[in-house]
């Protein structure tokens, strides 16, 4: 079952194109990651996702409803996590999290919320004393309280060290093996790895790069790296290698083939590749590619005399 469906919208500030044209779809149970540099238009898709931006063209759906005009539906059967919420600073997290379950139809006991978050030792702690890492725990739990069968995530773990960090992941992983449908933005690419099944990242308000993350990275090639020995010309290496000074990396679909065919080759010389280093494409593989892309085509592009951009736009 498709949870969440984004078709054909767009969305503008006075001239500013924040977002255009982008469709994309959440299967009910996977965790999707939505990246992409700071303007690029994700949290502009975040807002119109959670029903506070309306589209000026197109349809979002969450659970089959428009969560503008079904916004009492829709807001009982998701939960968001902010990049910031507003806490009374003299409450504490136990009480916070009691008085949030009054507006929460059917909601979990405050225990389980805060063991969830990983917050049960700060029960009686107050907000002002929590860390900023606890205090995104604390959004977390506030997310959770009513079940969510939708979980909007807005850079999670913000402020986390990382053993928290590691534990807010297994927590979402649990969720989505239970059939909760998880769409993240976050800055950490490991992250969005880690968790991600698959992905869209966007720039300049369209998707850049959409699909199953696996079949995405895969598609990328790997490198394989080494110190080049002194008594070798790069001419003489069995694949095409990128030098600089001593360090060799050669360029592969399959960086593991590569490698056994470099050491086969040194070997046969009686060549030590010091420094060998194997490495399979990564999301920031990819993303910092895109990133080298746009700078490229932002510099060929010619100059725009439509004036500076307006205040809207920071809401990319």
């Amino acid at each position: 079952m498709t949870a969440i469906q984004v078709n054909h919208v767009s969305k503008s500030y006075g001239r500013f194109q924040a977002v255009n044209d982008i469709s994309f779809e959440v299967e009910a149970g996977t965790v999707f990651a939505l990246l992409g540099r700071n303007g690029a238009g994700k949290t502009t898709t975040f807002e119109l996702l959670t029903g506070f931006q309306k589209p000026d063209t197109g349809s979002v759906r969450v659970l089959g409803l428009d969560p503008i005009r079904d916004r009492a539906q829709v807001r009982g059967n998701v939960g968001i996590m902010l990049q910031e919420a507003g806490f009374f600073p003299d409450l504490t997290a136990g009480q916070t999290v009691e008085i949030w379950r009054d507006f929460t139809p059917a909601a979990r006991p405050a225990s389980e919320a805060l063991e969830l978050a990983g917050l049960t030792a700060k029960a009686k702690t107050k907000v002002r004393q929590l860390s900023g890492g606890e205090k995104r725990r604390l959004d977390l739990a506030l997310a959770l309280l009513g079940r969510p069968d939708v979980l909007f995530l807005d850079e999670p773990t913000t402020g986390m060290d990382p053993e928290a960090r590691r534990n807010i992941w297994e927590v979402v992983r649990d969720l989505a093996a239970r059939g909760t449908t998880v769409l993240l933005t976050t800055h950490y690419l490991e992250e969005a790895q880690q968790l991600a099944t698959n992905l869209a990242i966007m720039d300049r308000g369209e998707i850049a790069v959409g699909g199953d993350m696996a079949e995405t990275l895969a598609a990328r090639v790997g490198r394989v790296s080494f110190e080049l020995p002194s008594v070798i010309h790069p001419g003489e290496l069995p694949l095409p290698a990128t030098v600089r000074g001593r360090l060799a990396m050669v360029q592969a679909a399959d960086p593991g083939l590569a490698a056994q065919t470099l050491l086969g080759w040194a070997s046969e010389r009686g060549l030590r590749l010091r420094g060998l280093e194997v490495r399979t494409a990564s999301l920031e593989d990819l993303f910092l590619e895109l990133a080298q892309n746009t700078e490229i085509s932002q510099n060929d592009a010619p100059a725009r005399s439509d004036g500076p951009a307006r205040s809207g736009d920071a809401r990319a």
